[in-house]
């Protein structure tokens, strides 16, 4: 199961295969990013589980044939810091029960780290997905029937991740795994957080440029808005095939209206409006919630089914 995408920088040694861990085999490291290394394992039953442990290579190395990873004196505040918020990451994610949310299992510490459990899917990434179609020449990368259905599970997913006070904040196609089925599932919540009682100072995430909202950037204020900027940025890239302009350019020079003039014709002009109001760049001009995006998401099969009148307040709505 594919739960974060290769970043350079994590040169450190995975866990050997066979490792015995708090119950768990390691089977093979099937990931890697800046902050983790994601394992196939098995449990005592023998069913297959990823395991996620944290490793931020920035700041922590490990050799070959050691099992504890080494942490400079300078680095270890920062580093203490970033393992109680990963613990806090797979707290909270486990009391989330949701079909297109990532299930978490179990966690545990060890090593001098911490592991997360999840529930081991097959399939492949959202981005995995476009980037094979923008290969092959498919047009449109994805269709207009599968954004829908896709993001109103996507939306789904959300609404009970923000129920539970917590936010995504690193919401992209890479981080949206679809089954065999096609069904998407949220996942990769490093940057996760409880947004209350939170000391942003400290614990504020990195973003992906593109996907990230203005607001996180600029370390403004967060909330759900911050997400849907995401989830406008992400049905972007379904169309598109690359991500939008970053927040700072847009700044200095956006150049997103040339785009969307490109979509008409292509998809219909409900998704687009839907899809640029995702992506206004003052906070207060996008939805409020995820419930009042995916509710303009209903309306647009409604459209489709001869209420012409709806596209028409969903535009009002947008300008």
């Amino acid at each position: 199961m594919e739960l974060g995408r290769r970043m350079a920088g994590q040169n450190n040694a995975p866990l050997p295969e066979g490792l015995e861990l708090s119950g768990y085999r390691i089977v093979k490291k099937i990931a890697v990013g800046g902050f983790s290394i994601v394992y196939l394992a098995e449990d005592s039953d023998g069913h297959a589980v990823a395991i996620k442990e944290y490793l931020p290579a920035a700041l922590a190395t490990r050799e070959p044939g050691q099992l504890p990873p080494k942490v400079a004196p300078e680095n270890i505040e920062l580093y203490r810091i970033g393992l109680k918020c990963f613990f806090d990451e797979g707290r909270a994610l486990a009391s989330i029960v949701h079909p297109h949310v990532v299930r978490v299992l179990n966690f545990f510490r060890a090593h001098d780290t911490v592991y997360i459990v999840m529930g081991y899917e097959h399939g492949r990434s959202l981005q995995d997905h476009i980037d094979r179609r923008r290969l092959k020449g498919d047009k449109p990368l994805v269709s207009e029937v599968a954004i829908q259905r896709m993001f109103m599970q996507v939306m789904d997913a959300l609404r009970e991740v923000h129920t539970h006070k917590l936010l995504h904040l690193d919401l992209k196609p890479a981080n949206i795994y679809l089954r065999v089925d096609g069904t998407p599932i949220l996942i990769d919540f490093g940057a996760a957080r409880q947004t209350l009682h939170a000391d942003l100072s400290r614990l504020y995430p990195m973003y992906t440029p593109g996907f990230a909202a203005p607001e996180l950037v600029t370390r403004k204020e967060l909330g759900p808005w911050t997400d849907i900027y995401s989830i406008g940025a992400t049905i972007f890239t379904c169309m598109v095939g690359v991500p939008p302009q970053s927040a700072n350019e847009r700044r200095e020079d956006d150049r997103m209206e040339a785009y969307f003039e490109q979509m008409e014709g292509v998809y219909s002009s409900g998704l687009i409006q839907l899809m640029r109001w995702s992506l206004k760049m003052d906070p207060l001009q996008r939805p409020q919630s995820v419930f009042a995006l995916q509710k303009s998401l209903r309306k647009l099969s409604q459209v489709a089914h001869g209420h012409p009148g709806l596209l028409s307040r969903l535009r009002r709505l947008v300008k």
